[in-house]
C-alpha cells in the first residue's frame, strides 16, 4: 500500500523518504552522530544529498563508524587507502578534512565537555522552529549558520561554510525546516 503522507517535496526516492521520515530534523545530541553529519555534509559539498545517502554505510565502515579519536590518528597510509575506496567520495581535500576536523572536534569536546554543548549553544539549546509553506522559502544559510561557520573555521575546521552548516543544522535538528504541510513538522 503506497504511503499517502504529505512530506517535504525534496524526499522523492525510497532512501530519501526513509531519511526524511526518521532522521532529518530530529534533534541530535550524540557527539558521534553530530560528527558523522559534520563529515557527511562536508563530503556532500557540490554533490546531491542522495549521493551521500547511498554511500553512507560505506562511509561508516571506511571512517570507523565516525569515531573521532580513531579518525584523528589516521596516517598517510590510511588516507591513501581511503582515496582508493570506491564506496566513498574520493576527494583528497574532503578526506583530509575529516582527519583535521576530527582533531578540532576533539579539542572542542575537551574545552566544552562535548561537541553537543558547544554546537547547540548557537541556538540557545533549543531547535529553531520555522514555518515555511514552500520549499522556495527555506534559506540556504542564516546569520546563525554564518556565526557557526566562522567559529568552526577559527577552530581549524574545513568544509564548514555557512551553507554546509545550515544543512548540518537542518539534518541534526538545530532547526526544524520541515514544511508546515509536512507530517513531520508537527511531530518534531
Amino acid at each position: 500500500m503506497p504511503d499517502k503522507k504529505v512530506r517535504c517535496e525534496w524526499a522523492k526516492n525510497d532512501l530519501a523518504i526513509q531519511y526524511h521520515n526518521t532522521e532529518w530534523g530530529v534533534p541530535a545530541h550524540d557527539d558521534r552522530r553530530l560528527f558523522e553529519f559534520l563529515i557527511l555534509e562536508g563530503a556532500q559539498a557540490g554533490l546531491s544529498w542522495d549521493t551521500i545517502l547511498r554511500k553512507r554505510e560505506n562511509y561508516r565502515t571506511a571512517f570507523d563508524n565516525f569515531d573521532a579519536e580513531k579518525i584523528s590518528r589516521y596516517d598517510e597510509r590510511k588516507l591513501s587507502g581511503l582515496l582508493q575506496n570506491e564506496g566513498i567520495i574520493r576527494n583528497r581535500l574532503k578526506i583530509a578534512s575529516a582527519v583535521s576536523n576530527a582533531k578540532s572536534f576533539l579539542k572542542i569536546r575537551d574545552e566544552f565537555g562535548s561537541f553537543d554543548s558547544h554546537i547547540w549553544s548557537f541556538v540557545g539549546g533549543k531547535p529553531i522552529k520555522n514555518f515555511w509553506k514552500d520549499l522556495s522559502e527555506v534559506p540556504a544559510k542564516t546569520s546563525v549558520s554564518d556565526e557557526m561557520s566562522k567559529d568552526l573555521k577559527r577552530r581549524g575546521f574545513n568544509f564548514v561554510g555557512s551553507t554546509i552548516m545550515y544543512a548540518f543544522m537542518q539534518a541534526c535538528g538545530l532547526v526544524n525546516d520541515h514544511l508546515t504541510s509536512c507530517f513531520r513538522h508537527g511531530e518534531i
